[in-house]
């Protein structure tokens, strides 16, 4: 069992979902919200349509995205999430976009660390592609 959070903690959770959903929110505001209140990862399911927060006692929650199910292709392709990323980071695509386009790539998942200072995103047959972010200033 979970145990209770302070509302802060779980408005910052809330409104990451909801800032990237929207796109008003870009990855690094979203890494620097999350570390405020002590997140050090969380993952995204992107068949479940929702991300799971986890802290360092233990605990976590989930909360669901607003973005519409996208079908996760067969094949892995980490080029293709790779160029989803790249295309992120210069800001040419929105989250909603790059969701769309990593699916499409055949990543089901992924998992953002802050404490490793990466994301490693994932197949349907447990494939892996890892991209290494730069520690928060």
């Amino acid at each position: 069992m979970s145990n209770p959070l302070p509302s802060s903690v779980l408005d910052a959770m809330a409104a990451t979902v909801e800032g990237s959903d929207s796109g008003r929110m870009t990855f690094p505001e979203v890494l620097k919200r999350l570390a405020e209140v002590g997140v050090e990862s969380y993952s995204a399911d992107l068949r479940r349509c929702e991300r799971i927060f986890f802290l360092p006692d233990g605990s976590s929650r989930s909360f669901a995205s607003r973005l519409s199910h996208h079908a996760v292709a067969d094949l892995f392709s980490p080029d293709g999430v790779k160029a989803a990323i790249i295309d992120i980071q210069q800001q040419r695509i929105d989250y909603a976009a790059f969701c769309e386009r990593i699916a499409a790539a055949g990543c089901c998942a992924y998992v953002v660390s802050l404490l490793g200072r990466r994301a490693v995103y994932m197949g349907r047959s447990g494939e892996t592609c890892v991209e290494h972010f730069p520690a928060q200033t």
